[in-house]
């Protein structure tokens, strides 16, 4: 009776080893998933202390998650709740600050897909109105040599390329993939303000120029987040 006990011990074992081993290969052939995340308390706190929160919004629209290195645009909104400010969006004096480095804005344009060198025209917002556009940092273009098309080539956050680097990337890298730590980057918005009202100079109530400081935080996600019923939370 004893060996029958223990050839069904024996035979437990091996399945519990069996059934872990496999659900460790399932885990590991799982996608890692991470997490952008706006800021957009950050902002809106920052417009009020400039007496700018009922006059201007922001934000941006970013998936739930996202496979590591594959975000390389960000699709954002620039509203103008006022009645009678005209907002100007100058997006060649804007800039993405990724990895401590100051990046030229490009605002998606087919223009600028074989020149990246010329000036950008600031957008106007009218009040009541909305602007939607697709931004990205110059750095990330590479030009086709036979087409001689710039196209975005590069992730926004190399976190990938973060295992190549030298001792503090890799531990950044280790810390980022246990969900030890969180990386960031920020966008600095710069918006022309002025008065539209007659009698009334340009800026004489509001600051002719607005610094948005933009943050973006980036997170690792639990595996259980690249099942398929979690896709769409």
């Amino acid at each position: 009776m004893a060996t029958t006990n223990d050839q069904n011990l024996v035979v437990l074992t091996i399945y519990i080893i069996g059934v872990a081993y496999v659900f460790n290969l399932m885990v590991e052939s799982i996608d890692d998933r991470i997490k952008y995340e706006f800021k957009k308390g950050d902002v809106d706190e920052k417009l009020k202390e400039q007496g700018l929160a009922d006059k201007i919004s922001v934000n941006f629209k970013l998936k739930p998650s996202e496979p590591i290195d594959e975000l390389k645009e960000l699709s954002m909104t620039v509203e103008n709740k006022s009645d009678d400010l005209a907002i100007y969006v100058d997006w060649d004096n804007s800039s993405l600050i990724i990895n401590n480095k100051s990046c030229r804005v490009i605002r998606k344009s087919p223009d600028l897909t074989r020149d990246l060198a010329i000036s950008q025209s600031p957008s106007l917002i009218v009040p009541k109105k909305t602007l939607t556009e697709t931004i990205t940092a110059e750095d990330l273009f590479e030009r086709d040599k036979d087409t001689g098309i710039y196209t975005v080539k590069k992730p926004l956050l190399n976190i990938s390329g973060l295992q190549k680097g030298g001792p503090p990337q890799k531990k950044m890298y280790s810390d980022f993939m246990n969900r030890g730590k969180e990386l960031g980057f920020s966008l600095q918005l710069v918006l022309r303000l002025s008065e539209i009202r007659a009698g009334l100079a340009p800026g004489a109530e509001y600051p002719p120029i607005c610094i948005i400081d933009c943050p973006f935080t980036v997170r690792k996600l639990p595996w259980t987040y690249a099942l398929p019923w979690n896709k769409k939370k």
